[in-house]
């Protein structure tokens, strides 16, 4: 570890020791990037989504008060229906003629039991494909919920629920517009193809169902917006940072941490997955135009290509901008520039200026392609052109991440961004 990095690493404990955290100072600090060492990145993280109050005097009562409340939220909202009712003394008959499942009022616990599975059964199929390349998600988490967990209580783990659940081969999709379609091609569902998935062992339980609990409770609390695809990829790399965190008081609480920063950074983002907000100021259409309109005062010729071929920001920056990123870099990348963007007061026209100078970054390459190529560029092969990285699943992704070439940005805007040498996966066996 070079003298400067480490007295870098004491500049951030000496800014985080401090009775009430100078946000100011902190996220100056941040914007060039977070150590992981110590979990100075999982404590800055929570402080910068606004989960954490800058007096750290109360910082013992309001976590107690935060994960209980999550705890609470474990407690009301993963239970199958009629098994609480049945073990407190009620009759079998007395709780079927209650509520049962084929009941037609649609408030029966069922009937809500139902709808449920289908957002699950999206969430299900979404989360076991984070990150595929890298073998975290797969892996049994050190502190499993017991609540959940505990044979003697009313809950079943979500994946029981899912592997419970009989259907027909269905496909479940719920778009922005909330709209849910169910087609049935006739063959039974393979849910679990042999050998895809490790079983985990009793009282065991892997990241994936973690994240998976995450977002299916966030659902149930806004169901205005619910769940909609990619937010797995959204709350995935907050919870890797805040689960690989070296201090295990804080790697402990990972999952009721992860929920409320999750929340809060959707509170700033939501309106991105909303359609009917689409064509309002604060809607997604208008910042995929920013993206353009910016690009336009920084690179007149790069627009005026796009703009000929008739490339349409939406074709490409929907994803950009809804997803933060996390799908066109490799995840140490993501996290460092997430430093960056949580650390930045104006996060989300941070991003726009990210996205320009992403365009600007490949502009050689998009003046010479043609609509063809641009839009496989665009869309597909960003990464592998702009870090070299490759597309193959079968590496992991930290293995052989390259310095990054953001400080090729162009934009007078964008901050000059060295190396991620001080970006280190503890999952990685070869690096020191």
């Amino acid at each position: 570890m070079s003298t400067a990095y480490r007295n870098r690493i004491q500049e951030f404990e000496a800014t985080l020791g401090e009775e009430t955290i100078n946000l100011k100072t902190l996220r100056e600090l941040c914007f060039n990037g977070i150590p992981f060492e110590g979990g100075i990145r999982a404590l800055c993280w929570k402080v910068l989504l606004n989960y954490l109050p800058l007096d750290q005097t109360v910082w013992t009562s309001f976590l107690k008060k935060q994960r209980e409340e999550y705890s609470q939220f474990l407690r009301e909202m993963i239970i199958q229906p009629g098994i609480s009712k049945a073990k407190s003394g009620c009759s079998r008959e007395d709780v079927t003629m209650e509520d049962h499942p084929l009941n037609p009022n649609p408030d029966s616990r069922w009937n809500n039991y139902f709808k449920d599975n289908e957002i699950l059964l999206q969430i299900d199929k979404d989360v076991r494909r984070l990150y595929p390349d890298m073998a975290f998600f797969q892996r049994p988490t050190d502190y499993p919920c017991q609540l959940i967990l505990d044979p003697q209580n009313d809950y079943e783990t979500l994946r029981q629920r899912v592997e419970q659940t009989t259907l027909k081969a269905q496909t479940v999709n719920r778009n922005r517009s909330g709209v849910t379609n169910v087609s049935s091609p006739g063959k039974a569902l393979n849910l679990y193809p042999s050998n895809e998935y490790e079983v985990m062992p009793s009282g065991s339980e892997a990241h994936w169902e973690v994240v998976e609990r995450i977002l299916f409770i966030y659902a149930k609390l806004n169901p205005g917006i619910a769940y909609v695809q990619g937010m797995n990829e959204i709350v995935g790399p907050i919870y890797y940072t805040f689960a690989t965190d070296p201090n295990s008081q804080w790697k402990e609480h990972a999952e009721a941490d992860t929920f409320f920063c999750f929340t809060n950074l959707m509170s700033e983002n939501r309106d991105n997955f909303i359609k009917s907000l689409d064509d309002s100021q604060c809607g997604i259409t208008y910042k995929m135009e920013s993206v353009y309109s910016m690009l336009k005062d920084k690179d007149l010729e790069l627009y005026l290509k796009l703009e000929e071929q008739n490339i349409k920001p939406q074709y490409f920056t929907f994803r950009w901008l809804t997803l933060l990123l996390s799908q066109e870099f490799l995840l140490p990348d993501v996290i460092r520039i997430w430093d960056t963007l949580f650390s930045d007061k104006e996060r989300f026209h941070f991003l726009i200026l990210v996205c320009c100078a992403m365009l600007i970054l490949i502009r050689e390459n998009l003046l010479a392609g043609d609509f063809t190529v641009n839009m496989r560029l665009l869309q597909v092969q960003f990464l592998q052109l702009c870090c070299g990285a490759s597309t193959d699943a079968s590496r992991h992704p930290c293995s052989n991440y390259s310095r990054s070439k953001l400080d090729a940005w162009t934009s007078d805007h964008v901050p000059h961004v060295s190396g991620l040498s001080h970006l280190r996966c503890p999952h990685h066996p070869n690096q020191g």
